[in-house]
């Protein structure tokens, strides 16, 4: 599975070598990266309600939050985006050429687990019903809102949901195990339920769906040697699909 590294900085905080060094504190930073999104989609559904506008904003809105407490933990350990595998290799264009490539076979391979999942749960419950994506209606035929749905989906969707849910959930878990083998399992398997369970608007199925995919992806990010641009370029080729699809009317 590949050595977590547990590299302290000098300029670690009194906090952020509590962190490294206490695998019960790294599980409550874990905890409390996930316990925001889970209150801001809680608090957002309370005050607004459930309308199509204040659901897609609460989850944008929690993506961004995770997002910022794991840039935090990050600074208070002295440690950049670097550790959990924003490198410089899109800098230089031999290695830009080969996360290309290797993105396209990530893409591929968790599209063929998005695949296998969907028959496994049609032959386990039958056909499911086709998950509610009317909340994307108003992308259809409208070629400005929908390029405008894609930068956003590429930054708050994309690049936050690979960060939060390969990067930093897969690397903290391994290293609470010390990035042992077993340790590096649990930590891939349960980044793909947990990222499963945050698709609950697609029903069950489609949360089964989305978990073989974050298996998929989780697996990758470990084979590439945790380059998360592998796995966000492979995303985000699945995410321009999707929104396509809804621009296009197919499937709604």
């Amino acid at each position: 599975m590949g050595d977590a590294m547990q590299d302290t900085s000098v300029g670690a905080t009194r906090l952020g070598r509590v962190l490294v060094a206490s695998k019960w504190a790294g599980l409550v930073e874990v905890a409390v990266v996930f316990a925001s999104g889970i209150a801001v989609i809680l608090l957002a559904s309370n005050t607004f309600g459930q309308t199509p506008v204040a659901s897609i904003g609460s989850v944008w809105a929690a993506n961004l939050l995770m997002l910022a407490i794991v840039y935090w933990g990050l600074r208070l350990r002295g440690q950049s985006w670097t550790h959990l595998g924003l490198d410089q290799s899109l800098s230089r264009w031999r290695s830009a050429i080969r996360v290309f490539l290797q993105s396209i076979v990530v893409f591929v391979a968790a599209i063929v687990a998005f695949v296998f999942a969907a028959i496994l749960m049609a032959n386990l419950l039958g056909i499911p019903e086709r998950a509610d994506m009317s909340q994307y209606d108003y992308l259809r035929g409208n070629l400005t809102l929908t390029i405008l749905a894609l930068a956003s989906v590429y930054i708050v969707s994309t690049f936050a949901e690979e960060v939060i849910y390969r990067g930093f959930m897969i690397t903290r878990i391994s290293e609470l195990g010390a990035g042992g083998r077993t340790a590096g399992w649990l930590a891939i398997v349960s980044s793909s339920i947990v990222f499963g369970l945050v698709h609950s608007d697609w029903g069950l199925a489609g949360m089964v769906q989305a978990s073989f995919m974050g298996l998929a992806l989780g697996i990758s990010y470990v084979v590439v040697r945790r380059n998360l641009w592998v796995t966000i370029l492979a995303h985000g080729y699945m995410d321009t699909i999707l929104v396509l699809q809804m621009y296009a009317g197919i499937g709604s």
